[in-house]
């Protein structure tokens, strides 16, 4: 996701400092090279040795005579993004009145001077997070073009947003967006039918190949609707569904008020039961009548017949040959820009094996955040045609 992306990692004296280890780490297991910047504060909390070890590189703890905020955030300098993680009241104050007496409030003028693309990460106490100057900054250096990653707010904490949060505002401030300015509507997870109160009828997706394809839609700039059966996500508008009935009702609430494309990626139930209003008893044999639900896709197409739409189709054979046949005849079929065929053995797990389909093929044997991103690509292919 951050491959061959250089980061400035400015780290003031919040207590959540004691993170930063851990997320240059994952910084780097994404693909970046990171640097450590540190002010005198921080350097209280966590020893500098501790930020070079996890980023193997020196830490910047004082300007001297080399001008290393210059040397990093000046305009032909070493940073694509200067991240200041976790960034305090006093140093998100002093960034917004361009008062620079510590190594990362220097390097941040620096950054901002050079145009360098700047994220910022505060973590504080609450009443501190909603003193009006606080909040004056924040609006102030935002409408600069200033990347801020919204807290946790938890036990009247603003705690320092996920890593996950983190390396997607990162990722979104230094790529390419081909898709700002469209609205995507992504549905992805197993829905459940009712048994009864307690059971349900469901499959084994997790909806993390859904889930990635949001984020990569969102890293690539759309403005994105995941409609799952899962929690809020921080990188879309989530809308939580359970059945059949819910999802495909939540899909065409929004799209009836106007989006620019559909990519189907749940697992949608192919069939229905009726609920029993109270437990089944156990103990005996029993035969549910299974009723097929309504093909999501069919339904889009024939209320939206110009939609850009993306079809996912799961398969169990494994032979490549198969999986790119079925999945031709689902795009011919509904009319669809292009198919995700996925191997459905891969259900729940972090890597994938899918086919690409559409005038010709793309394989990808990668994580689902690749399969995602080579989506969020191809659609994109797609408005330009």
């Amino acid at each position: 996701m951050l491959d061959g992306v250089n980061v400035a990692l400015g780290i003031s004296g919040s207590i959540a400092a004691v993170k930063v280890v851990e997320l240059a780490h994952e910084l780097r297991r994404q693909g970046a090279t990171v640097r450590g910047v540190m002010t005198e504060s921080a350097q209280g909390i966590i020893h500098p040795w501790a930020v070079e070890f996890a980023t193997e590189n020196p830490v910047v703890t004082e300007i001297t005579g080399q001008v290393e905020h210059v040397g990093l955030c000046g305009r032909s300098g070493w940073a694509d993004v200067l991240l200041l993680a976790p960034a305090t009241a006093n140093t998100v104050g002093k960034i917004a009145t361009a008062v620079d007496d510590t190594p990362v409030t220097t390097c941040a003028t620096t950054a901002l001077g050079a145009d360098v693309p700047v994220v910022v990460v505060p973590a504080m106490h609450e009443p501190m997070y909603d003193h009006p100057g606080v909040l004056d900054a924040i609006e102030t250096i935002e409408s600069w073009g200033v990347t801020f990653v919204s807290p946790r707010i938890e036990e009247e904490k603003a705690k320092i947003a996920t890593e996950d949060a983190i390396i997607t505002a990162v990722a979104s401030t230094v790529g390419s967006q081909p898709l700002v300015g469209q609205h995507i509507v992504v549905t992805a997870g197993a829905t459940k039918e009712s048994i009864d109160p307690i059971r349900v009828l469901t499959n084994r997706s997790s909806g993390r190949t859904g889930r990635a394809v949001a984020r990569e839609c969102h890293i690539h700039g759309a403005e994105v609707t995941l409609i799952h059966t899962g929690d809020d996500v921080h990188y879309a508008q989530t809308r939580s569904v359970e059945s059949t009935a819910d999802m495909r009702s939540a899909t065409f609430e929004m799209l009836d008020t106007g989006v620019d494309a559909l990519i189907c990626a749940a697992a949608i139930s192919d069939y229905t039961v009726d609920t029993a209003p109270e437990k089944i008893r156990s103990g005996k044999p029993r035969t549910l009548e299974l009723e097929p639900t309504e093909k999501l896709l069919d339904g889009v197409r024939n209320a939206y017949p110009d939609l850009p739409m993306v079809g996912f189709k799961a398969e169990t054979s494994g032979d490549e040959e198969s999986m790119v046949a079925v999945a031709e005849s689902l795009r011919d079929r509904v009319d669809l820009s292009f198919v995700v065929a996925n191997n459905a053995s891969v259900m729940g797990d972090a890597e994938t094996r899918a086919i690409i389909v559409d005038d010709s093929t793309t394989v990808i044997n990668d994580s689902k955040q690749v399969l995602g991103a080579s989506i969020a690509n191809k659609l994109a292919e797609k408005f330009d045609e």
